[in-house]
């Protein structure tokens, strides 16, 4: 149901923004690939230019541009370099994220920033540049990768500059689900329920350990062709969690979506703000 529409997603040279990006693919749609990483990391797997050559063996047509998300200007130049490659912009899917789970005190101002800048300012600045785009597409959607709006003091306690740059992004999809609903333009958020296997699990949150109590991406993928392929004017406002998406698309076994299969479900790591 995406063949021949284009999603502009950010962060999709690994993890979930990828495997996102290859779901759609695998319907023949466009992918504008939105990263940084245009050089192979010492520690991060993947470039936009390797992510390409994966969406185009998929089935999609992919181009890869090489955006700080924190700089305005590249993304109103990658929007419009986008929109003129592929004929306009039907979707926007806010993936692009940073982490750090440092107290109050051990946060430094440059680190809180960072989240700060791309998490929250960022996503505000993707949709800015995107909407005359969406505003010509005849299902356009956007959706956040961003939690549930919880204020539950325990979600920020220990990483208070965290939680406020992710809520952030959540702030945004409860106030422009509501600007943009007469427009028919969708904005929702996609939240895991459990651990997702990626680098910041891996890097982060307790190594091969905790990744082998995680879920793949492709749990997080499959939910976000869900959400994407509904009709933007009845589907908007929503903070969904990825196994709920898929039940109500009928499935009801996730086992195949984790790492260790042969683990208990509830052996798995609860993702944060569930």
């Amino acid at each position: 149901m995406l063949n021949h529409k284009t999603l502009f997603i950010t962060g999709s040279s690994r993890g979930i923004g990828k495997a996102i990006a290859l779901r759609a693919a695998r319907d023949g749609a466009n992918i504008v690939i939105v990263a940084k990483t245009r050089e192979p990391h010492p520690k991060l797997p993947g470039t936009i230019f390797t992510a390409a050559e994966e969406i185009e063996r998929a089935g999609g047509q992919a181009l890869p541009l090489a955006v700080d998300i924190r700089d305005a200007d590249a993304v109103k130049a990658a929007v419009e370099k986008a929109a003129a490659h592929f004929g306009g912009i039907d979707i926007l899917v806010n993936n692009a994220s940073a982490i750090n789970l440092s107290g109050t005190s051990d946060t430094s101002v440059k680190r809180f920033d960072l989240m700060h800048q791309i998490n929250t300012r960022g996503t505000f600045v993707c949709v800015q540049a995107c909407l005359p785009n969406l505003q010509q597409s005849a299902n356009p959607h956007v959706l956040m990768l961003s939690p549930p709006l919880n204020m539950a003091a325990r979600w920020f306690g220990p990483h208070v500059a965290y939680t406020m740059a992710k809520y952030g992004m959540s702030m945004c999809v409860l106030g422009m689900a509501e600007e943009f609903r007469s427009a028919g333009i969708a904005f929702n958020a996609l939240w895991p329920r459990t651990a997702i296997a990626t680098a910041a699990v891996r890097n982060l949150l307790g190594g091969g350990e905790a990744v082998k109590h995680s879920r793949k991406p492709e749990i997080v993928a499959d939910a976000a062709y869900a959400i994407l392929c509904r009709d933007s004017r009845a589907c908007t406002g929503n903070f969904f969690i990825d196994e709920d998406v898929l039940r109500a698309e009928g499935r009801s076994d996730f086992r195949g979506y984790q790492v260790d299969p042969d683990l208990a479900p509830e052996a798995l790591l609860p993702d944060f703000f569930l």
